[in-house]
């Protein structure tokens, strides 16, 4: 678990491998019924932390402005990490599925108490945020963004996707 300031708030992010539990956990989501709640999004998507940040930074100015376009913090940033304007499209993407093997878990404003309720949540393998690089799906993270390899010539996959968290709602 890595904690990040964003925005005036806190991020408690980790990630987990060997996943079994994901179909349970999504319809705990679906039901509202999970405690404490928390964003499982689909971590083949993420080959950064960065990109995540953008998107819980954006999640927390809609808070802020009281403009939720889901129905939770942590479903907004799901919303805002997929970088499209459909929602159900957004979720199931960028969230986990019922067979979701590779997870990152994100709650903002956790106590390690909240933390560990969430480790408990996971049936599966923490590891570390570094991995994420090197365990991303590049074609599948380039054909859900719509990333040409010219576009990758002058820029990283990274900063790609961010631009289009950032830009989302001014296109």
């Amino acid at each position: 678990m890595k904690i990040f300031e964003v925005n005036g708030d806190t991020l408690a992010l980790s990630l987990y491998s060997d996943v079994t539990n994901s179909k349970e956990l999504l319809e705990s989501m679906q039901a509202r019924t999970l405690e404490p709640e928390v964003a499982f999004l689909n971590a083949s998507l993420i080959p950064d932390v960065f990109p995540v940040l953008a998107a819980a930074h954006k999640t927390l100015v809609s808070k802020l402005r009281e403009s939720l376009t889901t129905r939770t913090l942590h479903s907004e940033l799901v919303y805002n990490y997929s970088g499209s304007k459909h929602i159900t499209e957004s979720l199931k993407r960028c969230g986990i599925s019922e067979s979701s093997t590779y997870v990152l878990a994100a709650r903002f404003s956790a106590s390690l108490d909240e933390m560990k309720a969430v480790e408990k949540l996971i049936n599966g393998k923490e590891i570390d945020l570094e991995e994420l690089g090197a365990r991303a799906d590049q074609a599948q993270i380039q054909k859900h963004y719509k990333i040409s390899s010219q576009e990758l010539g002058i820029s990283s996959l990274t900063d790609a996707i961010t631009c289009r968290i950032a830009s989302r709602d001014a296109l």
